[in-house]
């Protein structure tokens, strides 16, 4: 360490552009993995956040909830199955709303539950649906950017329905839209209102959540018939869209990851070859190809160290002035994930550097030197 401190302090501005480099790709990579969370949270927080271990679809309806019906008599069959700790309906419906006060209109999620069930959202603000008058709707705080308020009447666009807030709660988005809680019986006129359009189904439901592991979940799979049964996670994995847009983000890190070993590499292996003759001289005074490598190796760790610190911090700065439309969610086990994967990417950059010291022949480098 030694000779990489001192090697830093002689040559500032050359490793000062080098760490300017890893910090810029450390910040990009932070605000991209950020950005991909927070998509996830929008996209499917609604599920990913729901107290259920299963829930149970219809069969051959490609685990989309919008295309699933169920009887509602089904829940207390499952109930009575072994294993299962508990079991509530849900029900499914994407609708616009207005407010009574103007005519903006705001497309939502309407999430139909039982409210003494284990799906009720935790309030935030105002009151639960369980106390709810008739039409009485708990909706995402996020709402409140679109003007929303306690005490608002939401009228539903293309029926005679209004709706009125009693109630916040955080964190319930469904396809990066805003969630609204409501009981079953009003879902159901919405939902169903068209003839024929229940397939003959008393007392519809969308699917089953369901508390259960996973013994009870193949007993249970294996004693209905007619059903699907996954975890809330496959059930976000087959929303439309969701792989696909997982799988962009996830494509654009890689090849980040991919550039950011090449930069390392190049500028580090363009610094070796300009000090090729003071390697050959420190060499040929009984310097050991492993003292020359680790010096190497320190100045790696210091500047991604400190570039991949100075990225972090300024994607933290740069999150808390983001506009709150905009979903980002950098979670603390993220940053130390993908700083572990940097600091790899950046010494395995360095490989090539290291090769070159190994070969350097101090003979041949010493009369180099004129």
């Amino acid at each position: 360490m030694f000779l990489a401190i001192n090697e830093l302090k002689h040559s500032r501005f050359r490793y000062l552009m080098v760490g300017a480099i890893i910090t810029l790709i450390a910040w990009l990579a932070f605000l991209l993995a950020g950005l991909a969370n927070g998509l996830v949270a929008d996209t499917g927080a609604a599920l990913l956040d729901m107290k259920a271990d299963h829930l149970i679809f219809q069969s051959n309806v490609r685990l989309f909830i919008h295309r699933s019906v169920l009887p509602e008599a089904m829940v207390n069959e499952v109930r009575e199955l072994p294993g299962v700790t508990a079991a509530t309906p849900l029900g499914h419906l994407t609708i616009v709303v207005t407010r009574a006060s103007d005519s903006d209109q705001i497309d939502v999620t309407v999430l139909a539950i039982d409210p003494t069930g284990f799906l009720a959202p935790a309030i935030i603000e105002g009151e639960s649906l369980v106390s709810a008058p008739e039409g009485g709707i708990v909706v995402d705080e996020s709402m409140k950017r679109r003007g929303v308020q306690l005490g608002d009447t939401l009228r539903i666009t293309g029926a005679e329905m209004e709706l009125t807030v009693i109630g916040f709660t955080a964190g319930q988005t469904y396809n990066h839209i805003p969630v609204i809680f409501m009981d079953l019986l009003r879902w159901r006129s919405l939902k169903f209102a068209a003839p024929g359009s229940d397939r003959g189904v008393v007392d519809p439901v969308s699917i089953i959540a369901v508390q259960m592991d996973e013994a009870a979940a193949t007993q249970v799979a294996a004693t209905l018939s007619g059903v699907e049964i996954v975890t809330p996670k496959v059930a976000l994995d087959h929303l439309p869209g969701y792989k696909e847009e997982q799988s962009s983000i996830l494509m654009i890190e890689v090849f980040l990851f991919v550039i950011a070993a090449f930069i390392v590499a190049v500028f580090f292996y363009v610094i070796t070859l300009q000090k090729t003759n003071q390697f050959g001289v420190l060499k040929a005074f009984g310097a050991s190809t492993g003292f020359l490598a680790r010096g190497l190796i320190g100045q790696v760790l210091c500047l991604s160290l400190i570039g991949i610190g100075l990225g972090a911090l300024l994607t933290y700065s740069v999150a808390a002035i983001m506009p709150e439309s905009i979903p980002f969610n950098l979670a603390r086990e993220i940053v130390v994930n993908y700083s572990a994967v940097l600091l790899l990417v950046a010494l395995g950059g360095a490989l090539l550097s290291l090769r070159q010291i190994a070969t350097i022949d101090p003979l041949i480098a010493i009369g180099r030197i004129d």
